[in-house]
């Protein structure tokens, strides 16, 4: 048996080069993502950053603590509090304190454009620790030190420059500068002047014990005293690492998943191909006396050999890829500064394992119809695919459409909002997607009648061969559009899905906002100067609502706290500028005892009470003045400024009034924008530039996974096209000896390879049509009326790819093949 499996290797080389190669990327792809994806679990923590040279720092607790009944939860607050000034004073008997305060700090050189910097008073720079490299400390009121970059040059000692800070603009002089440190770019004010711009303490720095510390604030201070590690947790975002890791991760895994998938699909479809393509080679075995048992685990046996060599080859490409991708990450921004592999190995292992096991089933699949081959098969001279589906194919094929189609019906009829999160409009489709390659061999013919029907009408006789070739050759077609199917079904409908979403947030924004202009932080991220809402205010004909970003937290049936993005609104001014989607109760009645939600909530009966943590970690009871539809999940909670939690203003929305000049009204409010640097916008540029834009890194990881689905079906056409063009050498021939040229012969081979892509076209765009049509449900029924967004830019260029790979794919190797003479090619023998 051995010896035969050698000779047939040597013998059908094409064949097992072509699901070796296919292999070997999809095991190389497992390997390169896994390793990156390892990179995720075990990714070091920075150190403490700001205080890293502080003995002990105390500020407001960032976390929310609720006791349960299956115990204790907590949740990040959005506004921790400040260090009121009675704990300072207090901690101030045990030792030296230094007050800690963070606050914007603008700066513009004469030569440079408005710099984003934050600012601190002086005596904190020592807890960094900053070291003065010139000048000397601020002094004085127009006094301040800054931050220089590696080069030392973008800054000076004596330079004039204009600081904007919540306090107002006003130029001041550079007495000193210090290096950077990498995490921020600072202004350094003196002491008294830090606390006039910015009065709250924001934490504290105490030379003391750390345990006299606690003991003087006692166990309900709402204090955290941070040392050692734990100090990073008062650095600016001490979590965007972590979250930009999972992040990481859930981009990893879905490619993962989806590379498992679609190099799955890829080699059980060559596997059977290649099987089928031997039925003449089979029957002559049965014919010599093999059993089938003997043809079963020969098939077996050059699955095992080609998969682990294949497995072997794909885990060392991927070792080798995987810090290309980590690298291309890190570039891209979908990874933080410094994701870099670590030393973990059990992902070369599991994509090693993987890989010779998806060959394995895959010919365990093949080899029960190998073993099946009558010993009549040797006597077969046509290629006419006759029963090309088991009745096992046809019931698993059946069973996955039905969870495939019943699944998202029952969520349609449960619960539609889950299903436009990421992790469903990722997976759900696979089940559609692998129920319609089953049944591909079935669809095959009939979408190919219908796509060669009008080059049959033609005159010639290419178009009639292109339609009964394709109609008898129902393997090899299936075999070419099952990769196609699959490529073109995950590109329709994740780009499809994600562009539908966007749009229906679109839709909801332009319908929520009707204010004429709109004022955010700009591209640095700095809220409304107060300069300017008092000066909007003050334009005759302007509507100002002010808003300020917040969250607040509920306790879901006494076991787990749920926080919700929450915007914090003057009632009396919300109406004028917003048409909300309402469902129940009224927006006029929100004031400083109630709430506003939306239907995701358990109560959400208008006048119910609901227990909720504010941002600023304050419980209290509101009461529902309104519902609002659920929407895309952007509808979010409203309350008054009162329940803000300590947020800022970050939102300004201007309507003009009826019978107002509408450009006098633009005019003023641009005026007071330039005097107060604050940018702004009309609304329909707000819509604009708050839209999805070309490198949004869900774009970004969705390329990357359309990416690895096009290699894969790349290696799979041309694999498939080899082998099915140099088993057609005397169909060729005999052709050539009817009279057909080259050229004719070559157009022919091509034009069936583009069709083969064609069907694979129709029916994945089938397969998508279903899925956005259940998106399109899921929109409707939670009160989103936009259209859906057919990505067709991305599906002509993958059509048009796999296309011209396929036509190149069987026109090579055929041209190769008729440089033999014609009689020679009719009379070979296998």
């Amino acid at each position: 048996m051995l010896t035969h499996v050698r000779s047939g290797m040597r013998r059908r080389w094409v064949t097992f080069v072509g699901s070796f190669v296919a292999l070997a990327l999809g095991v190389g792809l497992m390997a390169a993502t896994g390793l990156a994806l390892a990179a995720t679990f075990g990714a070091p923590e920075r150190g403490p950053e700001r205080f890293a040279a502080a003995p002990v720092v105390v500020r407001a607790t960032d976390h929310l603590r609720v006791d349960t009944p299956t115990g204790t939860r907590s949740k990040p607050l959005r506004h921790p509090g400040p260090v009121r000034a009675p704990i300072a004073d207090r901690l101030a008997a045990l030792g030296r304190t230094v007050e800690d305060r963070t606050f914007p700090a603008d700066v513009t050189a004469p030569s440079t454009g408005p710099d984003a910097r934050v600012g601190h008073p002086w005596p904190v720079a020592a807890a960094a620790p900053y070291r003065l490299t010139s000048g000397r400390p601020p002094a004085a009121p127009g006094e301040v030190v800054v931050t220089t970059g590696p080069g030392g040059d973008r800054l000076r000692t004596g330079d004039r420059v204009r600081v904007r800070t919540p306090a107002g603009n006003g130029l001041r002089t550079v007495v000193g500068t210090v290096a950077g440190r990498g995490f921020e770019d600072a202004v350094f004010f003196t002491r008294d002047e830090a606390a006039r711009i910015s009065p709250a303490i924001d934490a504290l720095v105490v030379h003391a014990d750390a345990t006299a510390v606690r003991r003087a604030l006692g166990p309900d201070s709402g204090m955290d005293v941070l040392t050692g590690h734990d100090r990073r947790r008062a650095d600016p975002d001490p979590d965007r690492d972590a979250r930009a890791l999972v992040s990481v991760n859930a981009l990893l895994g879905t490619a993962a998943g989806i590379t498992l998938f679609v190099s799955a699909a890829v080699v059980a479809s060559t596997f059977s191909f290649a099987v089928a393509a031997r039925r003449r080679e089979f029957g002559l075995l049965r014919t010599v006396g093999a059993t089938p048992g003997q043809l079963r685990r020969a098939v077996c046996a050059e699955a095992v050999v080609i998969g682990v060599l294949a497995s072997a080859a794909g885990a060392w490409l991927g070792a080798r890829a995987a810090p290309l991708l980590v690298g291309r990450m890190a570039e891209a921004g979908l990874a933080p500064p410094g994701f870099a592999l670590g030393d973990a190995s059990w992902p070369l292992h599991t994509a090693f394992w993987t890989g010779v096991s998806v060959a394995t089933a895959a010919a365990l699949v093949s080899c029960h119809r190998a073993g099946r081959t009558a010993p009549t098969e040797a006597l077969r001279e046509a290629a006419v695919d006759s029963r090309v589906m088991p009745v096992s194919r046809w019931a698993t094929a059946l069973l996955v459409l039905l969870a495939g189609v019943g699944l998202p019906a029952l969520a349609l009829a449960v619960d539609p909002g889950d299903l436009l999160g990421r992790k469903s409009y990722v997976t759900r489709p696979m089940l559609l997607i692998v129920g319609c390659a089953l049944l591909a061999p079935v669809l095959v013919r009939p979408v190919a009648r219908l796509l060669t029907w009008p080059p049959a009408r033609l005159p010639g006789a290419t178009g009639v061969l292109v339609r009964e070739n394709t109609a008898a050759g129902v393997r090899r077609t299936a075999a070419v559009a099952a990769p196609v199917l699959i490529t073109v079904a995950l590109a329709a409908t994740l780009t499809g899905t994600v562009a539908t979403l966007e749009e229906a947030r679109a839709t909801e924004a332009r319908t929520a906002t009707t204010a004429d202009f709109v004022v955010t932080p700009g591209p640095r991220g700095r809220p409304p100067a107060p300069a300017f809402v008092e000066a909007a205010r003050s334009v005759e004909g302007a509507v100002v609502s002010v808003s300020r970003s917040t969250a607040v937290t509920v306790r879901e049936e006494d076991t787990a706290l749920v926080t919700s993005e929450a915007r914090a609104v003057d009632p009396a001014r919300l109406a004028a500028v917003s048409d909300l989607p309402v469902t129940a109760g009224r927006l006029a009645d929100l004031d400083d005892d109630a709430i506003v939600v939306n239907e995701e909530w358990l109560t959400t009966r208008v006048g119910d009470r609901v227990t909720v943590w504010l941002g600023d970690g304050r419980r209290t009871s509101l009461r529902i003045a309104a519902v609002l539809a659920t929407g895309t999940g952007d509808n979010g909670v409203y309350v008054t400024p009162r329940n803000a939690g300590g947020a800022s203003v970050d939102r300004i929305d201007i309507k003009v009034a009826e019978g107002a000049d509408r450009r006098a009204v633009a005019a003023a409010l641009h005026t007071a924008g330039a005097a107060t640097d604050t940018r702004v916008t009309t609304r329909a540029a707000w819509l604009a530039a708050n839209g999805p834009g070309p490198d949004d890194p869900t774009r970004t990881g969705l390329r990357m996974i359309l990416g690895i689905a096009l290699l894969c079906t790349a290696t799979a056409l041309a694999n498939t096209l080899v082998m099915a063009t140099s088993d057609r050498v005397r169909d060729l021939a005999v052709l050539r000896l009817a009279g057909a040229t080259t050229a004719q012969v070559l157009r022919l081979v091509a034009a069936e390879a583009v069709v083969a892509v064609g069907v694979g076209a129709v029916l994945g765009g089938g397969v998508a049509a279903v899925n956005l049509l259940v998106v399109r449900g899921a929109l409707a029924l939670l009160g989103v009326t936009s259209g859906i967004v057919v990505p067709w830019g991305t599906l002509g260029l993958v059509v048009a790819a796999a296309a011209l790979l396929a036509a190149l794919s069987a026109v090579l190797p055929a041209s190769l093949a008729l440089r033999t003479r014609p009689v020679e090619l009719a009379g070979a023998r296998e």
